[in-house]
């Protein structure tokens, strides 16, 4: 794992494993979080390509960027891949969407993909809406998904539950 050395206040970036490539190295996302103790992190913000978290997790990072979450954070976290690459203009019609949920839409340079981080108190159906709405207006080809709802078996993590 790969951790700048963070600042007074403990902000830093992580380098979480993303998947492997086809000749089986290793594929990593840069992140932006907070140190709050060895090997713990909190993400300040959602990955674009790595499933599992979201903005507000804490993680435990171990050396090989493979991570735990040690403790949900109050967000969900969707990803959205289209070819062609999106325009600006349905970024920013994704980006009117969510405001009203205090959903924060953003997209590399190139726009090859979109993560939106919202606050799972904004509700499934209200999510739901948005991207229902924003994906019958977008040209091409378009995927998408909650990264941090589900398990690697599809079933539910229902984290967002109360106990």
């Amino acid at each position: 794992m790969t951790v700048e050395d963070p600042d007074h206040a403990g902000h830093c970036h992580v380098s979480l494993q993303a998947g492997r490539t086809s000749a089986g190295k290793p594929v990593f996302e840069t992140l932006p979080a907070r140190a709050v103790g060895p090997g713990l992190f909190e993400l300040v913000g959602s990955p674009g390509l790595v499933e599992g978290c979201a903005a507000g997790d804490l993680l435990k990072i171990d050396a090989e960027g493979l991570f735990h979450v040690e403790r949900r954070g109050p967000n969900l976290c969707i990803q959205a891949f289209g070819k062609p690459a999106f325009d600006a203009g349905s970024l920013e019609a994704l980006t009117e969407g969510f405001a009203s949920l205090n959903g924060l839409v953003e997209a590399p340079a190139d726009r090859r993909f979109i993560v939106v981080t919202v606050p799972v108190s904004a509700g499934f159906p209200a999510v739901e809406a948005v991207m229902g709405t924003w994906a019958a207006a977008v040209s091409g080809q378009l995927d998408w998904g909650f990264s941090n709802v589900f398990g690697a078996d599809g079933e539910p993590l229902n984290w967002w539950q109360p106990a």
